[in-house]
């Protein structure tokens, strides 16, 4: 007859651990396997906050008088979690004699009690796992062993879902990193293809246009070369801050080379982005001792045709644009 009750318990726990998907679905069956094979009225998953000095009732199953109810928030001070831990006690059926001074353990009238912690690999304290009763319950050794297993499974149950969670948030900074100019933060050539495919293709079903303005940084290479690397650099954030404050929401602006910037806009009647992307790249830029008068970018637009998906053909159009501009500006100076 044991053996079966054995048989069927290690059946049950086989199907929970095969079919949880998370640590809820893993921990409530455990707490139903938990209840049966100790007779228990309530068992419970804490988890604790060491540094708020609070324990509270993650998930919970009663089935007699007894309700431990999940949610419920407790000072970890007062717990019998707390003293079962510092005592290495897992279990007695005489609460009143061990811990009568407990308020916890008085308002839920707890007399049998067993608990074991929950740590994840590194030693860190989760919780506990609990069982309760208002009864006197006499649990043998190869029950608390079968206890502490569960508390085992819980405790690998959340190492994996914190493995997940950090290679999920790995997998998402490195996503962005691709996506990113290491320099100033905008994103780089290939966010601006993404993007630019976007709007094209939205373009071509909602009709409407793309503007691309190609932005080159005149004289950039004098100031690396009078003022060094470090003062190029910070000219370049400079110029990225001051395209990224005058540009709409939903533009782009992106770094694409060395001194090169692309800003992606909706087409709009009478626009004037490449006069608006010159006046914000003009002005005094001071770092150290380069201190310079900027006369501002040379910026080429290039619109796209109805029905347009080419995003490289609008792009050379745009940098064919750019060159125009500055070779203009080249004869006009005296």
């Amino acid at each position: 007859m044991a053996q079966l009750a054995m048989d069927s318990l290690l059946s049950q726990l086989a199907d929970s651990v095969a079919g949880a998907q998370d640590l809820e679905t893993l921990t409530r069956p455990l707490l139903q396997l938990l209840e049966a094979v100790t007779g228990l009225q309530s068992t419970y998953l804490t988890t604790i906050d060491e540094g708020a000095g609070v324990q509270r009732i993650l998930y919970s199953r009663n089935t007699g008088s007894m309700q431990v109810p999940e949610n419920l928030e407790v000072r970890w001070g007062d717990t019998l979690c707390k003293r079962a831990l510092e005592e290495g006690r897992a279990y007695t059926d005489n609460v009143a004699e061990c811990w009568g001074d407990s308020d916890a353990a008085r308002a839920l009238g707890i007399q049998t009690y067993m608990s074991q912690p929950v740590r994840t690999n590194d030693g860190r304290l989760f919780g506990t796992l609990c069982g309760a009763s208002a009864d006197k319950v006499a649990v043998p050794q190869a029950t608390l062993n079968v206890f502490t297993m569960f508390a085992r499974l819980i405790a690998q149950q959340i190492e994996r879902e914190n493995l997940i969670d950090r290679m999920s948030q790995v997998t998402r900074e490195l996503a962005q990193t691709s996506l990113t100019d290491p320099l100033t933060g905008l994103p780089n050539r290939r966010a601006m293809e993404q993007k630019l495919d976007r709007m094209l293709d939205r373009a071509g079903h909602e009709g409407g246009g793309v503007q691309v303005a190609f932005v080159d940084l005149d004289g950039f290479k004098g100031i690396n070369d009078t003022y060094g690397h470090d003062a190029g650099d910070h000219f370049l954030l400079h110029i990225a801050g001051k395209l990224a404050a005058c540009v709409r929401p939903g533009d782009l602006v992106a770094r694409i080379g060395g001194d090169e910037f692309l800003v992606l806009a909706p087409y709009e009647e009478h626009s004037t982005l490449g006069e608006r992307l010159t006046r914000a790249t003009a002005g005094r830029f001071a770092h150290g001792k380069c201190v310079i008068d900027y006369p501002g970018a040379s910026v080429g637009v290039a619109l796209s045709q109805p029905g347009e998906t080419d995003a490289a053909a609008l792009v050379q159009r745009a940098d064919a644009a750019m060159y125009e501009v500055k070779k203009a500006r080249k004869a006009a100076q005296p």
